[in-house]
This record gives C-alpha cells, structure tokens and sequence, in this order.
C-alpha cells in the first residue's frame, strides 16, 4: 500500500462543489488525502439550487457515515418527509402513504442546502477554490492532465475528477457521447411559507410529496424544510417548445397564467399550486446520457454524479450515486497504491450499479408521462411493498 505521505503529494483536482464532490474531498481529507476542489460559482450557492433530497440507506446514507457525519445528519433529516400522495388530473386520489411522526424510514428527506452545509463544516476551507470555471483540459503525454480556467488560471494534476455536472467540461477528455434531452421540460415554482400563508394548499400538500399526472403531464410538489413548497409543472414535449410555446419565464404572471390554459381541465385543488406560487418561474429541460453509458479508460481522469451517469430525477437518485459514487472511488483511492488501479476499481463498480438505477428512473420517466400514468404509477409502487 502506498503511504498516506506519499499520496498527500499527489495533485488531486475535483471539478465541481456539489454534493459528490464536497463528499469525495472530505472522505480523502479523513484519510489524510489532499486534494482540491474548484468550482465555477463565486462563493457556495447550494441554497438556492434544488430543493428537498431523499437520501437513501444503501447509497447517500452509507457515504455521510464515511464522511462521519451520520449523527449530525440524522438530527437534521426529516423523517415524515417521505409522505407521498398520488392523484390525476381530476383529484382523484390513488396513494395516500402516511410516515408515521415518530417513524425512522430508509429515505429520510434534507433540502440541499443543509447537506452541502454539513459537508462544508468539516472540510478544510483552504481544499475549494471559488470563481474556478473549467474552460478546457488536456491529457499531456506524460499521463497529468493540464486544466485552463476562464479566470487565467492553469494547473496540472495527476487525478483530475469531473464532478461537475450533466454538462461536464471533463467528461469530453473521456468520451464524445454528449446528454440528450430525455423528452421532459418543467417550470419550476415555490409556494412560499406555505404553512402560514396557505393553510388549505399545506394541509392538502402534507409533509412530503405530492404526484399529480395525467395527459403527459404533471404537478410535483414537495415540501422543503424552510417551509416552502416546491412545484414543477412538468410536460412531455420537443426539446424546441420552450421556445416556440410563446411562454416567457421573463414575465411570470403571464407565464403562469400560460400554464392553467394548459392544465385547463385539471382540478382546482392542484391549479393552487400555481395561483399561490411566488412570482419567479425557472424553465429546466430534463437531460439523461444512454443507459449503461460507459466511456474509454484514462489512468488519471475518472467522472462521479451527473457528469458519469446524468439520468432524469423519477428515481430519486441523482445526489444519492453522486454520494456513493464519491464514496466508492475515495475508498479506492485509500487501498491502492497507483490512481490508475483506483480508477479501475471504482469505475467497473460504478457501472454496474449506476446503469441499473438509470434504466429505472428512464422506464419510471416513461411510465409518469403515459397514459393512465397515476394507476400505472400507483401499481408499481404497490408491488415495491409486497
């Protein structure tokens, strides 16, 4: 085995500081592993992406105990967040699940921010360098990878990770598969202090999630922790309708009005989710890489998260694979002597696990948008639990 001396020399450089890049530096850093993460935004903005995370017990749990922070992360879970109401258009109800108050169930939910926070409060601050966007890098012959930022700045590195994202400025050293769009456009919203504010929307939200399809479309809300309702009209259209639709995310009344005349004939009770929301609309197109996606081995460079693996979110796994996958490749990194070793380890791995949850969430991201989607769901779900 090679020394935890010896590898401190080696140059490890993380592209991106979400989740799986935060857990991989911190895992190393337990090791007495060095490394260094550079990401493109100008300080951390973890609160404002994204909203509440389930985090699963054989994935995102095991790698914040690797991270040894399970016991501050289970006084900030929320356990009764794993309620989950499924209706159609009409309102018509076809799951009610219920976690019990005092319940301590396998997806407990924590909003992003939080886990980034956590992450963030035992990683040496001096291992991120903010305002660091990636423009390029290039593989030198003698194996280091040599990185160029829009800021100037150029490093080498004899392990380069592409942790960041489903548009990875890495991920082309690897391979020229490029994302697709997975068929799926949303509008996402929040319905602010929704508790205090609208106390008919809350007690119809409860305290986890709430699925509403029909038509190829959907309403899924979510409670976050800061007490706002996360909503995101969802529609399957081309990737162009954006902007042929005419709807301008720049005028979001106009925007939102836009969205009732198409759920037109859908209940009252779910149009709340828009009329209550606040007056700010983000358009997300829904991106996936092919299922079982894998790319040409390169001894220093490897991929985690959404840069490896990007799939749509109708599994609930995309922090979760991030965080394993940190976890996996920081483990091999510890119990192998050549990174190239490590690499191969990690990544033989990872595919495995990783294509199966992508072809799960690409057939649940079908199944959602069919027709007769909220049955259909419904009996899935129920076969999960017998």
């Amino acid at each position: 085995m090679t020394s935890t001396k010896t590898k401190q020399h080696k140059r490890i450089a993380i592209i991106g500081a979400g989740p799986g890049g935060l857990t991989l530096a911190l895992i190393l850093q337990r090791h007495g592993i060095s490394s260094v993460i550079y990401e493109r935004e100008q300080h951390d903005k973890s609160h404002e992406r994204g909203g509440s995370l389930d985090i699963h017990e054989d994935s995102g749990q095991l790698a914040i105990k690797e991270a040894g922070l399970f016991e501050a992360f289970q006084r900030l879970a929320r356990y009764e967040g794993e309620d989950f109401r499924l209706f159609d258009k009409t309102g018509k109800i076809y799951m009610d699940e219920i976690v019990e108050q005092d319940s301590m169930g396998e997806r407990p939910e924590i909003d992003r921010g939080e886990l980034c926070d956590l992450l963030l409060s035992k990683l040496d601050p001096a291992q991120i360098k903010y305002d660091y966007t990636l423009d390029h890098a290039v593989t030198l012959e003698n194996g280091l990878t040599e990185l160029h930022f829009k800021n100037g700045f150029v490093e080498t590195a004899d392990l380069v990770i592409g942790a960041d994202g489903a548009f990875s400025r890495v991920r082309p050293l690897l391979s020229d598969v490029d994302v697709e769009y997975a068929g799926l456009t949303m509008f996402e919203l929040n319905v602010l202090d929704a508790a205090r504010r609208y106390p008919d929307l809350s007690a119809f939200n409860r305290r986890g999630k709430v699925f509403a399809l029909d038509d190829h479309k959907g309403i899924l809300a979510q409670l976050n922790g800061d007490g706002r309702i996360k909503v995101y009209v969802s529609l399957k259209v081309d990737r162009d309708w954006l902007e042929t639709s005419g709807i301008s995310c720049d005028d979001p009344k106009a925007a939102k009005s836009s969205m009732l005349e198409l759920l037109t004939d859908w209940g009252e009770q779910l149009h709340k989710y828009i009329h209550y929301a606040d007056d700010t609309v983000l358009p997300r197109r829904i991106y996936m890489l092919p299922v079982g996606f894998r790319w040409k081995r390169n001894p220093s460079v490897t991929l985690i998260g959404d840069a490896a693996h990007v799939m749509s979110p109708f599994a609930g796994e995309g922090v979760n694979l991030a965080m394993q996958d940190a976890m996996e490749l920081a483990l091999a990194i510890v119990r192998n002597d050549d990174v190239s070793v490590a690499i191969q380890e990690y990544e033989d791995k990872m595919y495995v696990y990783s294509s199966e949850k992508a072809r799960v969430s690409y057939d649940n991201l079908v199944l959602c948008f069919s027709q007769e989607a909220a049955p259909k769901l419904a009996e899935l779900m129920s076969s999960y639990h017998e």
